[in-house]
Parts: structure tokens; C-alpha cells; sequence
């Protein structure tokens, strides 16, 4: 119980909770990803450097967000933090603008960087080890289902619901926004190129985290994250064909 405590107190706890939270969960994620990975390779299921194990390590990286979430869900005992519900008509809209939104940002930010002579890092996700149409192909459907649902249901769901305890919307938005930059941070680059990239994850994190404010359903922040990222793979798929 934190309601009786001073509001500085309350909200220094709160993000303790929140920076908590997602560390303990990309841990968890790690560690499961390591095992399940290394049991792939020495039962000869994958080999390394290849599309196979790329896809794999992605897969139950993302995958092991979830017992992440729910571990510390319940270690905390707030099981009702994250609001979460199937997507009406009108949300399903909303993802589909924002993804559009998303995307076009993202063109508009690179094009403004390129001007002052900026570049950002390189995602090394979007780097095929093999045949890059498969490749591609796959990962579009990954992170339409896995990847964009995963990453917001700890950042928005868990992260910003648990800061909007003690913060108006703004300041949580913004906190969960910079954490989510942080956390893509390790991307192919100079360390310009590497902050250049975070600084625009953070402000399309920050559009995702209204995007949660205002629908209370983190499927929506999820799939739009989600469509976001397949059109940048169906792009770099066309470019492959």
C-alpha cells in the first residue's frame, strides 16, 4: 500500500516498480531464450547464423514476455494492472491509422535527421542471415502476432499502467516512451546513430502510449506496434523479391 505515503515517495516508487518490472522480465526473456536456443542447436533443430535460429531466438525472446509479465504481476499482486479486451470496430480502425501514422512518421523523422546529417543505427532484426524473402515473409507475420503485442503489453500494459498510478497521463506516457527507447538501444551503429535511433523510438513509443491512454485496451497500442513493424518488413520484402 502506497496511499498513504507522500506523492514524491509514492511516484519514486512507482517507477523503481516500473524500471523493475521491465528488467525483470528481459532477464526472464534471456534466460529462456539461452535455454531454449542452445537445446535448438545441440539437438541440430537450428544452426547458428541463420534465418532458422534468428527467427527462434526472436520467437521465444518475445514469447518469454509474457511469464515475465505475469510473474511480476502477481509477485506485486496486481493482477488487474493491465486493461486488455478484444478490439471493436472502431479500435480495429484505430490500429490500422495508427500504424499508417506510425510509419509515416518514422519516413518523416529519418528525412529530417538525414538533413542536419544524422543517420540512426540499424535494427539488426531487419538483416537476414539466409534468404532474405523467406526471411522477411515471416517476420512480418512475427511481429504483426508476437513481436508489437508483446513489447506492449510491458511497456504500455505494465509500465505505463503501473506509473499512471501516482502520474497524469503525460509524465507516464513520457517515462514508459523513454524506457521503451532505452530498451532499443542496441541497434548497428555509431553511438550517434545508436541515440538517434532511440530518440525516434521514443517519440513513436510516445504516440503508442496515447494511443493506450485513450483506449484502455493495450491490444490496440499492440497490434498497431504490430502493423507498424510488418509494413517496414514488407517493405524490405519487396525490395527483396
Amino acid at each position: 500500500m502506497t496511499d498513504d505515503l507522500p506523492v514524491p515517495v509514492e511516484r519514486l516508487i512507482h517507477v523503481v516498480s516500473a524500471v523493475f518490472a521491465l528488467v525483470f522480465a528481459l532477464v526472464l526473456a534471456s534466460l529462456i531464450t539461452q535455454l531454449v536456443t542452445s537445446l535448438a542447436l545441440q539437438a541440430g533443430i537450428v544452426a547458428e547464423d541463420t534465418n532458422a535460429f534468428t527467427l527462434l531466438q526472436t520467437v521465444v525472446s518475445f514469447a518469454s514476455f509474457l511469464p515475465g509479465v505475469i510473474g511480476y504481476l502477481v509477485i506485486t499482486d496486481q493482477r488487474g494492472l493491465v486493461s486488455v479486451s478484444r478490439p471493436s470496430l472502431r479500435e480495429i480502425g484505430l490500429i490500422a491509422g495508427a500504424a499508417v501514422i506510425l510509419y509515416g512518421l518514422q519516413i518523416a523523422l529519418l528525412f529530417t535527421l538525414r538533413e542536419f546529417g544524422l543517420r540512426t543505427g540499424q535494427n539488426p532484426a531487419t538483416v537476414a542471415a539466409g534468404d532474405p524473402v523467406a526471411y522477411y515473409a515471416a517476420m512480418i507475420a512475427v511481429s504483426l502476432l508476437l513481436v508489437g503485442p508483446a513489447e506492449e503489453l510491458l511497456l504500455r500494459g505494465v509500465v505505463q499502467g503501473g506509473l499512471r498510478r501516482s502520474f497524469d497521463a503525460a509524465p507516464a506516457i513520457l517515462i514508459a516512451a523513454v524506457l521503451f527507447g532505452a530498451l532499443h538501444g542496441s541497434v548497428d551503429g555509431t553511438l550517434p546513430e545508436q541515440v538517434a535511433y532511440m530518440g525516434v523510438t521514443v517519440i513513436l513509443g510516445a504516440i503508442l502510449g496515447v494511443l493506450y491512454e485513450r483506449t484502455q485496451n493495450v491490444l490496440v497500442p499492440g497490434f498497431a506496434h504490430g502493423l507498424y513493424n510488418a509494413i517496414i518488413f514488407a517493405g524490405l520484402l519487396w525490395g527483396a523479391l
